[in-house]
């Protein structure tokens, strides 16, 4: 049985990260900044309530009668009390025995072709700590961009104002940036867990390695591009975050009324109608605050029973990164058009070429995941450089014609047609036979 690390992993991050915004609320109360001071608490409280929910509706404790646990819920701590639950039950394994064990089938991943499927003993302990694994990596998820990643924003703005990064600031603004990161990764394993179920999963270091770097530059230059673009244009950040945001919360709900599925009932057997649909919105909004920050490797799908497309859509994934470099382009081209003094001691030109250099190297470093880290690559009908392949070939004959301003039909008159060998031949001969008979006429 694996040590619970990433629980412990999860737990470090939302304390660390906690006890800074803490401190540095304080720092803003004595300085008398209460507007930074009223925003730094709020995105530090809302998501770690929304934690704390989501532990109690993961591990049903409204329906079992644990009131102490419920206290600690209520006092923030339940993160922390779920962490010590879990390594306790991990030291506890194999001094009691278990009344009863489940078996579990898996596929191994193709070796030459084929698969076997594999039986595994689970005992009761190994179950829970499964559950604990699974409700920190989505508690990850929202502690990362529903608080950390506007958190950081903010921090990030209130730097270039100030033209200041106090230690307290910095150390917060770290974390914070650790703490998307680790989510968006914890949320990539999640994916991938999800799509092949039927298999048994195991992810390299490599792999861990390579979506770390994937994710750390992708979110650190869509960050610093929407700090400095709303602080030279701060009313027009206000409208490129909404559509960003309702586009993405809308987007499953548009797929799912253009499928006339009917409405979802198996999450929850104990949830009504209002209750599903607000678990649904709830979801939906976290999918929108994934991809303000970077591509959400999970993509719901309402009308399926577990909400998830399992199908890998390369194409998607293709059209997010092409508008989101042209996004990030476009605001950090307006920041550089716009600018003011305040900037003079920035050489504007070299940032401008960094951010752009580092979302590409962002893109660099998903390409290599996917077509060489990926734990599952095996199971793909075809890689992703096949599929760019395709879309470079497909944007090749959509645009062809039209760059060289010369159509099909619009060949020069000059040109000779092509002719095929047999042709070549034919005149070979006749050639060689005038050529005898005009011999042969003049001796």
């Amino acid at each position: 049985m694996r040590l619970p690390s990433s629980i412990f992993v999860s737990v470090s991050l939302f304390t660390a990260e906690t006890t800074a915004a803490l401190y540095l609320s304080s720092t803003y109360r004595s300085a008398g900044d209460q507007i930074w001071q009223g925003l730094t608490l709020l995105f530090t409280l809302v998501p770690s309530v929304l934690v704390q929910l989501t532990l109690t509706f993961i591990h049903r404790d409204l329906s079992r009668d644990r009131p102490l646990v419920l206290l600690l819920h209520i006092l923030q701590l339940g993160p922390i009390v779920r962490c010590l639950e879990a390594f306790c039950i991990y030291g506890s394994v194999g001094r009691v025995e278990e009344p009863y064990v489940s078996i579990t089938r898996k596929k191994q991943m193709p070796k030459e072709g084929l698969s076997e499927e594999v039986e595994k003993q689970v005992g009761q302990a190994e179950g829970k700590l499964f559950t604990h694994r699974a409700a920190f990596a989505r508690t990850s998820v929202i502690q990362a961009f529903l608080g950390s990643a506007p958190q950081l924003t903010l921090q990030l703005y209130i730097c270039v104002l100030q033209q200041a990064v106090s230690i307290g600031r910095g150390t917060l603004m770290v974390i914070s940036l650790l703490s998307i990161v680790y989510g968006a990764l914890r949320c990539n394993i999640l994916a991938i867990k999800i799509k092949y179920d039927d298999y048994e999963v195991d992810v390299k270091p490599v792999a861990y390695l390579c979506i770390f770097l994937w994710r750390s530059f992708e979110i650190a230059t869509r960050v610093v591009v929407l700090v400095l673009f709303s602080s030279v244009l701060q009313l027009w950040i206000l409208p490129v975050v909404l559509l960003n945001f309702f586009t993405f919360f809308f987007y499953p709900w548009v797929l799912f009324w253009q499928s006339g599925s009917p409405f979802p009932e198996n999450i929850e057997k104990t949830l009504t109608r209002v209750g599903t649909t607000i678990v649904l919105c709830l979801l939906t909004f976290l999918y929108a605050g994934v991809n303000m920050f970077c591509w959400s490797a999970v993509q719901l799908k309402l009308n399926d029973p577990d909400l998830i497309n399992k199908s890998q859509n390369w194409y998607r994934m293709a059209v997010y990164y092409m508008l989101r470099f042209v996004e990030n382009a476009t605001l950090i081209l307006l920041w550089y058009v716009f600018q003011t003094e305040f900037y003079r001691y920035i050489c504007a030109p070299l940032l401008v070429v960094q951010l752009l250099i580092g979302y590409a190297v962002a893109i660099f470093f998903m390409l290599v995941f996917y077509q060489f880290c990926h734990p599952c690559k095996k199971l793909f009908s075809s890689s992703i450089s096949q599929r760019l392949w395709e879309c470079s070939n497909f944007l090749c004959l959509l645009w062809g014609p039209r760059g060289r301003g010369v159509g099909p039909a619009e060949k020069p008159a000059l040109e000779p047609p092509p002719s095929s060998d047999k042709d070549v031949a034919g005149d070979t001969a006749e050639m060689n036979g005038n050529l005898s008979q005009s011999l042969s006429s003049n001796p």
